[in-house]
């Protein structure tokens, strides 16, 4: 398992489990492992997701990647999945980096 810190400072695990869930559906990101963490901690921008999820967003050039995690207390939280997009999400952003 390895984390990584939110703009909120909470610790986000990202387990083997989950990562081998994530590139087992979205088989583009296999090569982005640190990409889906330095999303987390230095995202261009946070949009909300469902459920209270949070979605850190970050441009890659010609692609977005989107990582869709969920902060369950002030210290803990976990991701739930990441993909990548051809045009940024258009969702209502609660976050951006200045």
């Amino acid at each position: 398992m390895i984390t990584a810190s939110s703009v909120n400072r909470v610790s986000i695990r990202l387990t083997h489990e989950r990562w081998y869930h994530i590139v087992e559906n979205h088989d583009d990101l296999a090569g982005y492992f640190y990409e889906v963490l330095e999303t987390i901690e230095t995202p261009g921008f946070i949009v909300r997701g469902s459920n209270g999820a949070l979605k850190a967003v970050r441009n890659m050039g010609d692609m977005w990647l989107v990582v869709v995690y969920k902060e369950i207390s002030k210290r803990d939280g976990f991701v739930i999945t990441a993909y990548l997009l051809d045009k940024r999400p258009k969702r209502e952003i609660i976050w951006r980096r200045h």
